[in-house]
């Protein structure tokens, strides 16, 4: 659906029944609270029937309420502050055991991921990647990570790496001032994403430049300056973005384009390990 939840309750809201315009009122003020609620659930605290929470959410256009609650949660995530986000943890966790609960929701998103990726497009931007005359990669804030880390990767293969490292919108922009139809950008965005590397990537779309961007979903602010989305699933445990499943993916990226690349980048590695062991930059036991 191209609008989210939110969005569809408060169009719908003159139109609902007594019963759904309360609990569309309750969505929208606690929906940190709904995402850990059964349909019944729902209507006890609401105090409406369970086929009236089913009917409400087929109203808005999804099959059932198990869609329902799964398409908040996503949307929730793009709106939530962090005192926001501490709270719907504390519901959804309940008493389990953080580590098991944060350890198979990352394993579930890495398979989530494995399922619904596109290969074609993975392919088309690793090919990108490699005859780009100038690859710039960009995360900002909790993606700055994921971009470090792909950026020291590129480099060891490439000479031609930039990896955009500022807050400030003007200055990120500056950095690219030289970008043309020969670069590609590598632009990593999860919610909540960041107004400044959405300049980013409208910034190169205008200067002709490939954009690759790593993000969750196919229509994400993104969405009208990409050439190519690679979609992973990510997760919020309490204040943490959860970001196992698009690091794996940053993996797949580096390992695909180093085969790609072999020839080269077995010289330049050649090259490091002569480095490495003239100036002991590393003990035995140390490995890249």
């Amino acid at each position: 659906m191209d609008k989210d939840v939110f969005v569809r309750i408060e169009e719908l809201m003159p139109q609902f029944s007594k019963g759904q315009k309360k609990l569309g009122e309750y969505i929208l003020n606690s929906y940190e609270k709904v995402v850990k609620l059964q349909a019944f659930k729902l209507g006890e605290v609401v105090g409406v029937s369970e086929s009236t929470v089913v009917r409400f959410a087929v109203s808005l256009g999804y099959e059932g309420y198990p869609e329902f609650q799964k398409a908040l949660e996503k949307d929730a995530l793009k709106k939530m502050n962090s005192l926001k986000r501490l709270e719907m943890a504390s519901y959804r966790l309940g008493e389990q055991s953080v580590l098991n609960a944060v350890l198979t929701s990352d394993i579930n998103k890495i398979k989530e991921t494995l399922s619904s990726i596109e290969e074609d497009t993975f392919t088309k931007a690793v090919d990108s990647i490699c005859i780009a005359k100038k690859v710039y990669v960009v995360g900002i804030r909790s993606c700055a990570p994921l971009a470090s880390f792909l950026a020291f990767y590129l480099n060891l293969m490439f000479d031609n790496v930039i990896l955009l490292e500022t807050n400030n919108p003007s200055e990120l922009l500056e950095q690219m001032i030289h970008m043309d139809v020969r670069d590609v950008l590598v632009a990593i965005s999860f919610p909540r994403y960041s107004i400044s590397t959405q300049r980013a990537c409208e910034y190169a779309h205008k200067s002709k430049a490939k954009v690759i961007t790593l993000t969750d979903s196919l229509t994400t602010p993104l969405a009208p300056f990409t050439d190519y989305t690679i979609t992973a699933k990510s997760d919020m445990a309490s204040i943490v973005d959860s970001l196992v499943a698009p690091l794996s993916v940053i993996n797949a990226l580096v390992v695909a384009i180093s085969m790609k690349k072999q020839s080269e980048v077995s010289e330049t590695f050649k090259k490091l390990e002569n480095l490495w062991d003239k100036y002991d930059f590393y003990n035995q036991e140390e490995n890249i």
